[in-house]
């Protein structure tokens, strides 16, 4: 308890809020602007070098430096987080909170939902794939085949357009998954992202505001290039893109808002029990689904099922760089935000 005296006097002592009001309106165009250019970055590119013979193993490393990034946002940022709210002493006292690690039991339901939510998926993926196989091939027998066998090219023929037809709905079907697991992917970001934006708004602790907002701009450029990989791969039309890239780049900035519309109607304090308490429970419930995300959908898909990594191992090599690099840079963020 002297620990948390010690603590309210300290931020008593920072509290201005005229000078954070001043320094939330900065965040707001610093945070918006250096998202835009984090996800936009790997989707320019890698439209910019599209058909290229390198295209695929360039956006294959962006995914692994995306992968990097993702994972250590989930573990460095997120559910560090997560548990300091719900160990807080305001919180940490009460029943049930001190009776149960809460944090965990969240993060292992987000877990699980996003399982759920990809085996779901995945089924109606391998049936509408099964489905594009089966309708692209020709049954034996018709006058197109026969006219061939007189020509003594028939067998030929008709095993090239299977293998042609089979490789087109595996490709398309990658695709469709990758478009699920981008879309998966932002909701949990936009979680993180709308935490994030909130508690700014509601702090009135310019202390905290001032290195947090220079942080802040490094961490959404980091996690803009991870989710701008993983769009990149999944070959969305120009307008979902522009989609996805607006929400991402909008949601913490209108997060910044929303916790100042939400101090000054009711004058909630942001290290209330409550606010505490929801904190905690939303970034365990998003860390869980990033953790599952970054381990199974991009560093597992990539690393053990992916044709052009197998056959090259300079490209694991590189795979496995990128994503190095990535969880580096981000987990060096946590030494400000």
């Amino acid at each position: 308890m002297a620990l948390c005296a010690t603590d309210t006097a300290r931020a008593l002592s920072c509290r201005d809020g005229g000078a954070a009001a001043r320094l939330k309106l900065v965040a707001l165009f610093v945070i918006f602007l250096t998202s835009v250019v984090g996800i936009s970055s790997p989707v320019l590119l890698a439209r910019l070098f599209h058909g290229r013979p390198a295209y695929d193993k360039a956006v294959l490393v962006i995914k692994c430096f995306a992968a990097g990034v993702i994972l250590s946002t989930s573990l460095v940022h997120v559910l560090p987080d997560a548990f300091d709210a719900l160990a807080d002493c305001q919180v940490a006292s009460r029943h049930p909170w001190k009776d149960f690690p809460f944090s965990g039991l969240i993060t292992l339901i987000g877990v699980l939902t996003a399982l759920l939510v990809d085996l779901t998926a995945t089924s109606h993926v391998d049936s509408h794939g099964h489905g594009q196989i089966s309708s692209g091939y020709k049954p034996v027998g018709t006058n197109e085949e026969l006219a061939a066998v007189c020509k003594g090219s028939a067998v030929e023929l008709g095993v090239e357009g299977r293998l042609r037809a089979a490789a087109a709905a595996e490709e398309e079907a990658a695709k469709v998954k990758q478009r699920l697991v981008s879309q998966v992917l932002e909701i949990g970001i936009i979680f993180h992202s709308v935490i994030i934006g909130v508690t700014l708004g509601m702090s009135q602790n310019q202390c905290t505001i001032r290195p947090l907002v220079a942080a802040l701009a490094f961490h959404q450029i980091f996690e803009g290039m991870g989710l701008g990989g993983c769009i990149a791969q999944a070959g969305f039309s120009f307008g979902t893109t522009a989609y996805m890239c607006f929400m991402f780049s909008v949601t913490t900035p209108m997060g910044i808002v929303l916790g100042m519309i939400v101090f000054s109607v009711t004058g909630y304090d942001d290290n209330s029990p409550n606010a505490l308490i929801m904190e905690g429970l939303l970034g365990s419930l998003s860390s869980g689904v990033l953790i599952y995300m970054g381990l199974v959908d991009l560093i597992a898909l990539d690393f053990f099922h992916n044709k052009l990594m197998s056959s090259q191992l300079w490209l694991k090599k590189a795979s496995f760089t990128a994503l190095v690099l990535g969880s580096t840079s981000m987990s060096i963020l946590a030494l400000w935000a």
